[in-house]
């Protein structure tokens, strides 16, 4: 028994049934929307706050920010209030409405401005006058950490060991670092491969970041391949895998499940595991099951 923090983690794994011929080749989703904030950014939050507060970098007076483009807020709004800390969200004005009104719900305050870099920007400058402190999960280390304690070893777990291929989507990049470490460090063979889009493309919690923003979390010689995401397949695909199994998601998900499908048609055998990111109902106000 514990409070809705202790319920972080241990998502289910889920089998893919439906979209594949091959019965050498076993496609799973790690369901991360079944976190109590409702992605895997839940990991990240509690792993940035609590640590930061452990250290004695924050106190119980301590005014946050963070730039985010939409589940890493949500799940930094529910844990810092569950912590009693002030936060202040700052997000691009083209985030759905029913992200800006989930943290809204958990406390937070929410700044909008025109895109993801000016958002950060916006943030780092406030963190610098010394009034507020700026978790900054695209060069903190608890970020990545928070997997190489959980997810990794989760999957590890739940697939027996069995697992040759780790396919995620890459926005801060924290859930690809965190994963290769760990999954790299039980078996080098595993294959790691992200997904960004197609330089046309947008698509919710993926990016193809100009280089003067990369992540500083990021290390490109943990990835041993990279898949461009167009925009359409995103899309498509988030939609088939709800209709066809079950699962509701976002885009971002969606594009993983492509690169995840990308491979399974290259290989005669594996065990393939794709990170589902979120839940479809942060996108209901969107066109993507429109």
């Amino acid at each position: 028994m514990g409070n809705i923090i202790d319920s972080i983690g241990n998502t289910p794994l889920v089998e893919i049934t439906s979209f594949h011929s091959n019965p050498k080749v076993r496609i799973y989703a790690k369901m991360e929307g079944n976190n109590p904030a409702g992605s895997v950014k839940d990991r990240a939050a509690l792993n940035m706050i609590r640590s930061a507060l452990e250290r004695g970098e924050i106190t119980k007076d301590t005014k946050l920010i963070e730039a985010t483009s939409g589940n890493t807020g949500i799940a930094l709004a529910m844990i810092a209030g569950m912590y009693n800390l002030s936060l202040e969200l700052v997000m691009p004005s083209t985030s759905t409405r029913e992200r800006m009104l989930t943290m809204e719900a958990f406390g937070a305050k929410v700044t909008l401005l025109d895109t993801m870099e000016i958002c950060r920007d916006y943030a780092e400058e406030k963190a610098a006058t010394g009034e507020y402190f700026i978790l900054n999960q695209f060069s903190n280390p608890d970020n990545y950490k928070a997997h190489i304690k959980t997810t990794g070893p989760e999957i590890w777990r739940d697939t027996e060991g069995k697992i040759t291929h780790f396919v995620s989507a890459m926005g801060t990049t924290g859930t690809i670092m965190g994963n290769s470490i760990f999954l790299k460090d039980k078996n080098p063979a595993i294959q790691i491969i992200g997904c960004q889009p197609t330089e046309e493309s947008s698509i919710p919690g993926i990016r193809r970041w100009p280089k003067a923003y990369l992540p500083k979390i990021f290390d490109a010689s943990r990835i041993d391949r990279v898949i461009d995401i167009s925009q359409q397949d995103a899309t498509e695909k988030a939609r088939e895998l709800t209709k066809r199994e079950g699962i509701f998601s976002g885009m971002s998900t969606g594009g993983a499940f492509h690169a995840a499908l990308q491979v399974a048609n290259e290989i005669e055998e594996g065990v393939i595991v794709f990170i589902s990111c979120d839940r479809g109902d942060r996108y209901l106000s969107s066109d993507l099951f429109g």
